[in-house]
Order: C-alpha cells, then sequence, then structure tokens
C-alpha cells in the first residue's frame, strides 16, 4: 500500500476518492483483526482515511458557498 499525500488526492476524481474510501475501510478491517505487528499500517490506514474525509468535507463546504452566492 503506497501512502497518499493530500495533493495525490487532490488529483483525484471524486468517483476515484470514494473507491478508495471503500478499499481503505476493508483495508483497515483486516489489519486491525491481525496481529500486532500490523499496528504501524493501521496508523497509516487511518491517516489516509483522515485525509479524505478532510478533502471531502472542505469540498462540501466550498459548494454550500457557491450556492448561497448564487442564491
Amino acid at each position: 500500500m503506497a501512502t497518499l499525500t493530500m495533493k495525490n488526492i487532490k488529483n483525484m476524481n471524486e468517483k476515484d476518492r470514494e473507491k478508495k474510501m471503500k478499499e481503505l475501510k476493508i483495508e483497515l478491517t483486516k489489519s486491525q483483526s491481525g496481529n500486532s505487528k500490523t499496528k504501524s499500517k493501521t496508523k497509516e490506514i487511518k491517516k489516509i482515511i483522515a485525509r479524505l474525509l478532510t478533502l471531502n468535507k472542505s469540498n462540501e463546504d466550498t459548494s454550500s458557498k457557491e450556492i448561497e452566492k448564487n442564491k
């Protein structure tokens, strides 16, 4: 699993981000059910999920502001 930076995530379209989110959630579940050696992997997956959620939230805020402007 490669680390996703904000730069890489911003270049993804919305469908790709949703697909990646689903993949990461499955991978997170698998890594949590594994042994204690995967703690660093679990931590990294959580960070990437947080980045995706942060970008999605900021995009929602931006789009809602644009809608309010147009009213």
